[in-house]
């Protein structure tokens, strides 16, 4: 696909990490989903959500997250106009194609709470009205581990909005030599233009949902959700809903790829980005236990053959 070969090549001229962890946002994107972006400060969590952001010609919205913030200052409020003797709602940064959730475990439960129905229905509800959010709409949001002072932990609910969780890591030490020489998050993000419209990722949406999946890979990929319910490692296995958002990351993925079927590979490779953070170990560690989820689900891909 031309067009999002075209966007990815406009977000890697700004953001030097893995080339996986950008298909990851575009799978995302593509299968409307909410991507989860964890790692340490300084890494480039926020430069990759902006520049996807301004590669779009669309509304983007930025919330640093805090401590005292309300849900009010997430969803907007009604104020009272004197003038015309009744309450005006005033929409919040919610209320965009692309929001920024920028450290999103530093705020408390109540206020990351107020995400949900945004993330799981497109709406919100405010004084018992409910709004739609605008279309496409993508919550990109990004956490520092939750060793770090000041974080809260996510609870399940909310991490199961997201249809991936990803883990920037380091760049390669070339390409961290490029970020020294050209400051690409200083100078470059703030002069990229948009290279595709709101049309173009709602047109691509519709036609990943149109990519086969044969019956075949749909058995393999139930065999991989049964096998989590069942392994002696975990306490919560992956939910129906897990399934589904592993199906359609797969679609997404194929779509980017430049195919119309689905391969076992695609299936392989999502697993642990948009399965680990549903499921819950037995030895469940604060923050969900990430690295043991990561590798039990690789053992039971060792286990079930591959189709051919």
């Amino acid at each position: 696909m031309q067009r999002l070969e075209r966007l990815r090549a406009h977000i890697e001229s700004v953001f030097f990490g893995r080339r996986e962890v950008i298909t990851h946002i575009l799978v995302g994107l593509v299968a409307r989903g909410h991507v989860l972006i964890e790692d340490v400060p300084g890494v480039g969590k926020t430069v990759l959500a902006r520049a996807l952001a301004r590669s779009i010609n669309c509304e983007f919205n930025r919330i640093q997250l805090t401590p005292d913030m309300l849900p009010s200052d997430i969803l907007g409020v009604s104020i009272y106009n004197q003038d015309q003797q009744s309450f005006e709602f005033k929409p919040g940064p919610i209320f965009a194609h692309i929001v920024l959730a920028d450290e999103i475990n530093r705020t408390t439960p109540r206020t990351q709470s107020s995400l949900l129905e945004a993330m799981n229905d497109g709406s919100v509800t405010i004084d018992g009205n409910t709004m739609k959010l605008p279309h496409p709409f993508m919550v990109i949001a990004t956490q520092n581990p939750f060793e770090f002072e000041g974080t809260y932990l996510l609870p399940e609910n909310q991490l199961d909005r997201f249809l991936l969780r990803v883990s920037l890591g380091y760049p390669q030490r070339e390409r961290e030599k490029d970020i020294l020489r050209q400051q690409p998050g200083r100078y470059k993000l703030e002069h990229l233009d948009p290279v595709m419209t709101t049309e173009d990722v709602l047109a691509l949406q519709g036609q990943a949902a149109q990519v086969r999946v044969d019956p075949i890979l749909m058995d393999y990929l139930m065999d991989i959700v049964e096998a989590s319910r069942t392994h002696d490692q975990l306490h919560v296995g992956i939910s129906p809903r897990g399934a589904l958002a592993l199906m359609q990351a797969a679609q997404a993925l194929a779509l980017i790829e430049g195919r119309d079927f689905v391969t076992p590979d695609d299936i392989k490779s999502l697993v642990a980005p948009v399965c680990a953070h549903r499921i819950i170990t037995r030895n469940h560690l604060s923050n969900g236990d990430i690295q043991t989820a990561r590798l039990t689900l690789e053992q039971i891909l060792q286990k079930i053959p591959s189709p051919v």
